[in-house]
């Protein structure tokens, strides 16, 4: 098919998007109350029922982060195979599908034993659900993200694409309230020996509302049309393997991009819980409500700045972030250690706008640099790998340097150390506010016919 004979233009339904939108933010939602929900049992509850006792509680937070991190190692697995399965299938299928999964595996952890019931069956038996639930999520977000960002009008991709980014928080906020509520109203022995399960049978509830929420969408004209070409066009072909080889500098850069925000975020919303806990003796449910209200502002903060990255372009606000990002840690560890509840939740909520100057414009800046045929993969790929060294070791890390040094400086350093990672991927990164979609598609097409 040549560049000419391609239609490159679709019209845009507003009410159609809003669907999508909220389609895609139902799942969202799904998948991050369950992430999240793990993240927080594992400094709360996990440590304490599923591991022996060595005598010292942060060797028992330690064992419970790294099963926490046995998620994000699945993560990428489940991104190769949903965007391989995706890019071919569709967004919807594949979405539809995470969905299940990570709902039943969540259900499922509700009913482990404990270690004193069945000894090292019980961590066993959780790192494998572990491993399901990032299997399954690894596979979300790019479905998520692309259903939007390929519906959405070329001018305003930023501010649409960045609402799953927002439902994050929500899926956070949606689990912080039931722990929130499951701790202050029963007594800690009853919360540790049954309380913490109903947070995760609760779940199943949430699965079906999505579900069914995402069977009334359908996939973007441009990836039926994407879809189409790749029959004609022997050479086209999807995977990872393809978008190594066609869009190496995209996959890259998508990683580096992704380095500073994702070990901010499990820094704030993870590692300070243990820091709060052990380092401040915070009260478990003081901890859940600042987390509570900063994730009612990282929620209202990230659409904004979707917008924003529509005005002033992808480049600069993320640049914005990543400085930001490296001094986070000199400010908020000292205002942790005051114990004062203002000083704690400025902490909180400034790390969390300082990561949505990057987490915000991440959807439209890496769809942006993959054509259809290939953007699950590519988009998948990026965003997931990295979490295996960024996210998942970031709690470990700093729990790690905290025990070994007694002190935030060495957690500061570090972060200080991935907000230049990221910069420099910022600063490498081409703008692309604005493009359209299809422009990438022709000229993918061209390089094909070029190729063969």
């Amino acid at each position: 098919m040549s560049v000419e004979g391609r239609k490159v233009s679709y019209q845009v339904d507003r009410g159609g998007l809003r669907r999508v939108v909220g389609a895609s933010m139902a799942g969202t939602v799904v998948e991050w109350y369950e992430f999240f929900l793990y993240g927080t049992a594992a400094t709360l509850v996990f440590n304490k029922i599923m591991f022996p006792s060595t005598g010292d509680d942060l060797d028992a937070i330690i064992s419970a982060f790294i099963t926490y991190a046995v998620g994000f190692a699945a993560r990428p697995l489940g991104g190769i195979v949903f965007g391989h399965f995706g890019d071919k299938l569709g967004r919807k299928k594949l979405l539809q599908f995470s969905i299940l999964l990570v709902g039943a595996v969540t259900v499922l952890m509700g009913c482990l034993p404990t270690f004193d019931q069945v000894g090292y069956w019980a961590p066993t038996l959780l790192v494998v659900l572990r491993f399901l639930q990032g299997f399954a999520v690894g596979g979300e977000w790019g479905g998520a993200i692309l259903l939007v960002a390929e519906h959405s009008p070329n001018e305003s991709r930023g501010f649409w694409a960045s609402w799953p980014q927002a439902a994050v928080p929500v899926g956070n906020s949606l689990a912080t309230v039931i722990l929130l509520t499951l701790t202050t109203t029963l007594s800690d022995a009853a919360f540790l020996s049954w309380g913490w399960r109903i947070a995760f049978w609760a779940s199943a509830v949430i699965v079906f509302v999505g579900y069914y929420i995402r069977t009334k969408v359908t996939d973007a004209p441009i990836f039926e049309q994407a879809k189409k070409e790749a029959e004609t066009i022997k050479a086209a072909s999807y995977g990872v393997v393809e978008v190594l080889k066609r869009y190496p500098r995209g996959v890259v850069t998508a990683m580096g991009l992704r380095f500073a925000e994702n070990i901010l975020y499990y820094l704030v919303v993870t590692f300070s819980i243990t820091y709060l806990k052990v380092v401040v003796k915070a009260d478990t449910s003081a901890i859940l409500w600042y987390l509570l209200a900063a994730h009612a502002v990282h929620f209202a903060a990230i659409p904004l700045v979707g917008r924003l990255t529509d005005r002033v372009g992808r480049r600069p606000v993320y640049i914005a972030g990543a400085v930001l990002a490296g001094t986070w840690g000199f400010f908020a560890f000292p205002l942790m250690d005051t114990g004062n509840y203002a000083a704690i939740l400025t902490a909180v909520i400034v790390g969390l706008l300082f990561h949505a100057l990057m987490y915000a414009g991440q959807p439209a800046l890496m769809a942006e640099m993959f054509p259809t045929r290939m953007r699950y993969s590519g988009v998948s790929l990026g965003y997931q790998v990295t979490s295996i060294v960024a996210g998942s070791l970031a709690p470990i890390i700093g729990t790690k340097l905290l025990q070994r040094f007694d002190s935030w400086v060495p957690i500061a350093l570090y972060l200080l150390a991935a907000a230049c990672v990221t910069l420099v991927a910022a600063l490498y990164s081409k703008e692309t506010k604005g493009i359209a979609l299809e422009s990438i598609d022709e000229a993918d097409v061209a390089a094909l016919a070029a190729g063969r």
